[in-house]
């Protein structure tokens, strides 16, 4: 029960962030046009910055690094696997726009920006767990910039090495990666200056969620049933799948508590982010992103529930 409370408390102080957005957008305050901004600065600024500030909290040892790599390729091949089930599951509707979105949607979870929030509060004293959270990021950009790219556009030439090497989330990870393998430290100024902003993407993300939701139709947010199948799917069962994955493997129980935690975060922000920049989708990305992330304060306290009873 006091796991079901932390997130409980952890995921409706995020939610209230977004209160903000919505005011001030409703207000006119901020013009509807100004959103995109804001998601700029959330994906090459603050991003990055998380990225470092994750990988920089954790003293580097070999066995570290291994859990994490093994956290990289768990996640990446569960993500995949559930992009290409789908896919195949609803090959013959990919002409419609949504369905491609939803492809994307039930195996992308915001594992970042409303991930480290939850799993500092759940592990305050294990910062190992915030490597986890950069490792399924890794597998999620890495599949994000090719083939889920791909998947929105019915374009192949997302598929490629450079696209998959040349985007913003690798910024991070070339300044965070020499730090977390050498225990470098950076000065203490910029060593705050960038946790200060890594730590910006929650109410940043939740701000946009706030302002998205103020020029969003509400019945197109809550009144499509597809749009609630699809939440489920990823905000509950892709965190049993993740769960089944590894339960019975040899790892420590943080390990899989972690990944099942992230699994369950609701959907990401950054299938919005990729549904604007490639021009595909923007109204189903919106209503997705809006729906999971509300109803993710009653499926993430939720499903902690299953953890406690396995305890």
């Amino acid at each position: 029960m006091e796991l079901f409370l932390i997130t409980l408390t952890t995921v409706g102080i995020m939610l209230a962030y977004a209160i903000p957005g919505f005011v001030t957008v409703k207000t006119g305050i901020i013009k509807p046009q100004a959103i995109s901004a804001f998601a700029v600065i959330l994906m090459y600024v603050c991003q990055p910055c998380l990225t470092i500030y994750s990988l920089t909290r954790v003293e580097y040892s070999r066995d570290v690094f291994v859990r994490m790599m093994i956290f990289l390729a768990l996640t990446f091949v569960l993500q995949a696997v559930v992009l290409g089930v789908y896919y195949l599951i609803f090959r013959k509707k990919q002409d419609n726009v949504a369905v491609r979105i939803s492809n994307v949607a039930v195996a992308f979870g915001n594992v970042g920006f409303l991930g480290v929030p939850l799993l500092e509060s759940i592990f305050p004293d294990n910062p190992e767990v915030l490597v986890y959270s950069t490792a399924f990021l890794i597998g999620m950009n890495l599949l994000g910039w090719t083939f889920a790219s791909a998947i929105i556009t019915r374009d192949k030439k997302y598929v490629s090495i450079k696209k998959a090497i040349f985007n913003p989330a690798t910024v991070g990870l070339i300044i965070g990666l020499p730090l977390f393998f050498t225990g470098a430290k950076m000065p203490s100024q910029l060593d705050a200056m960038i946790t200060l902003l890594g730590k910006m993407t929650t109410p940043l993300c939740m701000l946009i969620m706030g302002m998205r939701l103020a020029v969003n139709s509400p019945r197109s947010v809550f009144c499509r049933p597809m749009q609630y199948v699809v939440v489920v799917f990823k905000q509950v069962i892709f965190g049993l799948i993740a769960l089944l994955l590894v339960w019975f493997l040899p790892l420590p129980t943080y390990f899989k508590e972690t990944m099942f935690i992230l699994a369950c975060t609701p959907v990401a922000s950054v299938v919005l982010n990729f549904a604007e920049m490639l021009g595909e989708g923007q109204e189903t990305a919106a209503n997705l992103v809006l729906l999971g992330t509300m109803s993710s304060i009653v499926t993430i306290p939720m499903m902690t529930l299953i953890l406690t009873a396995l305890h």
